[in-house]
């Protein structure tokens, strides 16, 4: 689905946080990105940095930043637990965040600790374009 020129993915597995990331149940686990609205805000994508495998994450909190032409951002993660993959591709092109932001461009997996409780903080694809077009309005 898009809203206003911004791509939402429609997958029951995908949820979407207020700082503008993406995650997705894949067997348990979840895969972590930015959404295509973040990607666009940001324009060229020069420098990514993620934590380390084994790193532990926080829902919430910071786990990284992303740096573009116009700013420097930090990447809170949609979800805790222990990160047990990084998207180690994106140090040599992070301009896979701005080409493939759902796809090629992912940053982590994580082992999620508290999945259940949490997913009532995220929300569904169609709650997201509901608060992306608010979004869109009050910029």
């Amino acid at each position: 689905m898009e809203v206003n020129g911004y791509e939402i993915l429609e997958d029951p597995k995908i949820f979407y946080s207020k700082d503008h990331l993406w995650m997705k149940l894949e067997n348990g686990k979840v895969r972590v990105g930015i959404t295509d609205y973040a990607q666009k805000m940001l324009r060229d994508v020069l420098y990514i940095e993620l934590p380390s495998e084994g790193s532990t994450v926080k829902q919430g909190e910071p786990f990284g930043s992303i740096e573009s032409i116009k700013v420097v951002s930090d990447l809170v993660s949609p979800i805790s637990g222990v990160v047990i993959e990084v998207n180690n591709e994106l140090m040599d092109r992070p301009e896979l965040v701005n080409e493939d932001p759902y796809s090629a461009g992912w940053m982590l997996v994580i082992d999620p600790s508290n999945l259940e409780a949490e997913l009532g903080n995220l929300m569904s694809p169609e709650a997201a374009a509901e608060w992306l077009k608010e979004v869109i309005k009050g910029a």
